[in-house]
């Protein structure tokens, strides 16, 4: 037991996340009985007044001031202790080590995102903001982070980040604690760390980000690493899009050459705008609903209402046609009284916290999951910060829906490949395409109010939890009352990863509720359904058994 305890009190458990210099470990305090982390860091190189307890104070003390500056986005230290360690040569055997115990952070490392592949644009720049507005706290109190690394910024599910590491190294010269691939220049060179280094790290991490890979690689000892950082030719990024602006700006060797915090700021939020502009191709209003297209059909004399919207788009120019593809699975593809289409495919470290998860169903139907009934008609859950309440459960149908009658619903099999039984009198009443091979159909009747919405994309982010939540800042700011029902749910449709959310909208007066399931084929395409009805009728039995339908017969292409 003494071998496994940190300064006699904390019991190490199983490791988070490793990098360079860096082991983030679960814990225990045993003197309380409460979980904690565990973060082990290789002694800084520091001068030699630097001690490791002058060291200590310096992490309890910049971040006291930091997570008074940015209150809920600053990993709270508990204890900071050195430690011999044993020498038997590991790899995780740092030769002595400082270890730092935080408290439990909300999050997952932002490295271990990076080892699923790379990230989108849109939501790289979601996270490069988050920690701007940390680092530029910082720097307006006189602080450097220095030590910025992927292990260091733990990313939420609702797409904040929390920042550990403050104080580890600060503006004192010396190498980098971890991750020296992440190094300034200057820091490669043996001097002082500013706020022009952190800027640096920040480009870094963008990069590793929208590229998938860091900007220098590991050479496994930590000089090695850096002579790379100060020698090896910058390579530009090939997938940064619309990002590559701030990117290029941040990643100059030369600290008085980096462009200012300003301006990377205005790059990241006018991504992020073009975004909550953009959404997916196809229409953006709440005259663009089935009603809208079928008449618009009529008019062109278009039978089957083939690409009856797509000429009609309310949206704005794209900022870089490179960050369209973002959205194409979550974003709204087609607004139809449902408002905010966000077309997500959840893999799921999201967690509920009131009603128990959904489940796969036992059985033939492969894919089908069960879970607590939706709520009542009219019932509503609390915002999304809320637990959902008891009424509100997850975003599926229930698990026995009434029986269907013969001749209620007829098999529909698209050209695209994809297949689904749909309600008699039904018909594809919009289709939009984009040259990258992605897709939205949507299907509907006249005089009907309810709509399903059959989404393709071929660039996913490997996280489509995370990117059900980073995009819903934007829905709230786009769609007229939007409002999520309860969390976002995990889900195992046809054996591959999924999630559930539901969601309430505006469209003029009418009140709508959407279900929308996605789902994720090999990590970066796949496919999302949206069914949309009046908020009221949600629940009828007749919706309940269409739903049902729609998502036990829905056959993916070639399958």
């Amino acid at each position: 037991m003494a071998q496994e305890l940190v300064a006699g009190r904390y019991r190490r458990g199983e490791a988070v996340h490793r990098e360079a210099g860096r082991l983030v470990l679960r814990g225990e305090d045993m003197g309380t009985g409460h979980e904690v982390l565990l973060v082990r860091s290789r002694p800084a190189a520091h001068p030699r007044a630097d001690t490791p307890p002058r060291t200590a104070d310096r992490i309890a003390r910049e971040t006291a001031v930091m997570a008074r500056a940015c209150p809920g986005r600053i990993a709270q230290v508990i204890d900071v202790v050195e430690a011999e360690e044993g020498g038997g040569g590991g790899e995780d055997d740092f030769g002595g080590a400082l270890w730092t115990v935080l408290r439990p952070v909300d999050g997952v490392p932002l490295g271990d995102l990076l080892g699923r592949g790379s990230l989108h644009p849109v939501r790289a720049a979601r996270i490069g903001l988050a920690l701007l507005d940390i680092l530029r706290a910082a720097h307006r109190r006189g602080l450097t982070h220095g030590d910025l690394s992927p292990g260091q910024v733990f990313v939420r599910e609702d797409g904040g980040v929390v920042l550990t590491g403050f104080g580890l190294i600060g503006s004192a010269p010396g190498p980098r604690v971890t991750a020296p691939s992440y190094a300034a220049p200057e820091q490669a060179r043996g001097e002082c760390a500013g706020p022009s280094a952190d800027q640096w790290s920040l480009g870094a991490l963008l990069y590793a980000m929208v590229e998938g890979r860091p900007l220098f690689r590991d050479r496994g000892e930590a000089a090695a690493t850096l002579r790379g950082v100060q020698l090896l030719p910058l390579r530009p990024p090939a997938q940064a899009g619309p990002l590559a602006p701030a990117v290029t700006g941040l990643l100059r060797r030369s600290p008085s050459e980096r462009v200012p915090e300003d301006v990377v700021r205005e790059n990241l939020k006018r991504v992020l705008d073009a975004e909550a502009d953009e959404g997916e191709p196809g229409p953006a209003g709440p005259t663009s609903g089935v009603r809208g297209a079928l008449a618009e059909a009529r008019r062109l004399g278009a039978r089957d209402a083939r690409r009856t919207g797509a000429g009609r788009s309310l949206r704005r120019p794209a900022l870089l046609g490179a960050v369209l593809a973002v959205a194409a699975f979550f974003v709204a593809l087609y607004v139809t009284r449902g408002g905010s289409g966000d077309e997500g495919a959840a893999v799921s470290r999201a967690t509920p916290t009131a009603s128990r998860p959904s489940v796969v169903a036992p059985g033939g139907e492969a894919g089908r999951t069960t879970s607590p009934a939706p709520s009542a008609p009219g019932a509503t859950a609390g915002p999304s910060s809320a637990a959902p309440s008891a009424t509100a459960g997850p975003a599926a149908p229930p698990a026995r829906p009434p029986r269907a009658t013969a001749g209620e619903f007829a098999r529909h099999n698209a050209p695209e490949g994809f297949s689904v039984d749909l309600p008699s009198g039904w018909r594809r009443v919009f289709e939009d395409r984009r040259t990258d091979g992605s897709y939205r159909v949507a299907f509907g009747a006249s005089g009907d109010p309810r709509t399903l919405v059959v989404t393709h994309s071929l660039r996913l982010d490997p996280d489509p939890a995370a990117n059900w939540a980073a995009l819903e800042p934007g829905l709230r700011r786009s769609y007229a009352g939007y409002r999520r029902l309860g969390a976002i749910w995990a889900v195992t449709y046809r054996g591959l990863p999924g999630a559930d959310m539901q969601w309430l909208a505006t469209d003029g007066t009418a009140r709508t509720r959407t279900f929308g399931r996605g789902v994720l084929l090999d990590g970066h395409s796949g496919y999302s359904l949206r069914w949309t009805t009046p908020r009221t009728a949600y629940d009828k039995a007749g919706n309940r058994r269409a739903l049902d339908r729609i998502l036990r017969t829905f056959r993916f292409p070639d399958g």
